[in-house]
């Protein structure tokens, strides 16, 4: 068995994987970097309740649990075969699970990352939080660089953050935070409700928010959009669009947008024992947006497949399914979280309820952070 990707989704199916098969059968897990890192947690790190170090495992703690890791680039996939490159060495696989996430795109609009900062990476993150504790005065801008990118709270949970941060420090009252996002409606694929409940939370806190404003241009201190409007800014915090995998792209597996088609239930691809997980497939909803990409999808739909996989091997019936099913914790300082879940599988469109930000909402994200880093890793 062979997992490509080291993130929560391939972490997951990895784990679900050898808890499952007997021993004599392998599983190895394939990254390209030797280290794990929670990226729910990326948000934290730029708040300063977080240090790198905190949310970051080897993935070689994997093979204290009967996991072999190979550390290295994957150059090559063939689903045909079940035949990997990495590094130019083949690797074959009885079973094959791609969970090679999503590239992010910070090259589509001019100047982004030159004069723009990120927390979609935990060294971006880290950088982040040293601006955010330098600033006394001016204007924090967030965007959004496409319509499409990873976990649709992010954007609006970095600016609920920031402005707690600068509530700490003092000096709210003097700098100006605003929200320009590239979407109609913040989450708007889970809903009007949802949408409808995160501006409330931002209007609350008097943070300024526009939709449908898409960034197409970063000179130092100005952001120039679509509309021909230009943007003053003393730190841009931006979430960057993403990509598939270049060699997810190039693939067999992949359809002409670059994204893998799975079975939405059992995550199977067109290929006999070969499936894929979390950010690199593209799974429509009724409503014509695809399913978001976020760790919690990746996750389940990683135990989906160990488990149907197992269950090929031990001669029973594979009748694990994704059923849609998920959540999304919507950090806002203080210690509080908000909670979105629901089913995104749902007819005619997604249903999703949220919850209001409560300590107890945050201390259960805490406890899957926990879970993640002590039992995973």
């Amino acid at each position: 068995m062979v997992v490509l990707g080291g993130g929560v989704g391939g972490v997951a199916t990895a784990n679900r994987l050898r808890r499952r098969l007997a021993s004599r059968h392998r599983v190895v897990l394939i990254n390209r970097e030797p280290d794990f890192s929670f990226a729910a947690s990326y948000l934290w790190v730029m708040a300063g309740s977080r240090t790198a170090r905190q949310v970051t495992r080897p993935l070689r703690h994997l093979e204290r649990r009967g996991i072999d890791v190979v550390i290295g680039a994957v150059d090559a996939i063939d689903p045909v075969r079940r035949v990997v490159s990495v590094d130019g060495k083949a690797i074959e696989a009885d079973h094959l699970v791609v969970a090679l996430g999503a590239d992010y795109a910070t090259d589509a609009v001019e100047g982004l990352s030159e004069y723009g900062e990120t927390f979609a990476t935990l060294a971006g993150a880290e950088g982040l939080s040293r601006s955010v504790r330098s600033l006394a005065t001016g204007r924090v801008l967030i965007v959004t660089a496409a319509p499409l990118y990873r976990c649709p709270a992010a954007p609006y949970e970095s600016a609920l953050l920031i402005d707690a941060a600068l509530q700490r420090t003092g000096v709210r009252a003097h700098v100006e935070v605003a929200v320009h996002s590239a979407e109609p409606a913040p989450m708007g694929v889970a809903g009007a409700n949802v949408s409808a409940a995160v501006t409330s939370m931002l209007a609350d806190r008097s943070i300024d928010y526009r939709p449908s404003h898409q960034i197409t241009r970063v000179e130092p201190g100005r952001a120039e959009f679509a509309d021909g409007e230009v943007e003053p800014f003393d730190l841009l915090v931006y979430m960057p669009g993403i990509r598939p995998p270049h060699v997810v792209a190039q693939s067999p597996l992949a359809t002409p947008s670059g994204w893998v088609d799975v079975d939405r239930a059992t995550l199977a691809t067109s290929f006999p024992n070969v499936h894929a997980i979390g950010d690199n497939t593209q799974i429509p909803l009724s409503i014509g947006k695809p399913l978001p990409r976020a760790g919690v999808f990746a996750h389940a739909q990683g135990l989906v497949v160990a488990d149907n996989i197992a269950s090929a091997i031990d001669g029973r019936s594979a009748s694990a399914r994704f059923d849609g099913h998920g959540g999304c914790f919507i950090e806002t300082g203080f210690a509080k979280a908000g909670y979105g879940s629901g089913n995104f599988f749902a007819e005619p469109s997604p249903q999703v309820d949220i919850r209001p930000p409560s300590r107890r909402t945050h201390l259960g994200k805490v406890a899957f952070e926990l879970t993640v880093m002590r039992r995973w890793l």
